[in-house]
């Protein structure tokens, strides 16, 4: 598993799940993911919150504000790797925790 790869939501849904935990902390049954939610034209996204990623040539936002740890066992299709958006990635991440 490595850092911004991007996976099938285990429970079947077309939700993705992007992994944001560093892969230093390989050790542990669990990994730190954020939802990535099909985005819905009617909502507009807070832009540095929630920034938006096209993978296989849909736009998926990323509910920052939604993370949580899942068992490290269900990521298992691995769709696509977000690393080359790391900046937008930790610039929600930096805002969630410490409001900048």
């Amino acid at each position: 598993m490595a850092r911004f790869d991007v996976y099938r939501d285990p429970r079947g849904s077309e939700n993705l799940l992007l992994d944001v935990q560093a892969d230093l902390l390989d050790q542990f049954d669990t990994r730190v993911a954020v939802p990535l939610l099909p985005h819905q034209p009617a909502t507009a996204p807070v832009k540095r919150l929630n920034p938006v990623f096209i993978i296989d040539e849909r736009r998926y936002v990323m509910h920052t504000q939604l993370m949580l740890a899942v068992p490290a066992g269900v990521l298992k299709v691995r769709v696509a790797n977000l690393a080359l958006h790391r900046d937008e990635i930790t610039a929600a991440l930096d805002l969630l925790f410490q409001g900048f």
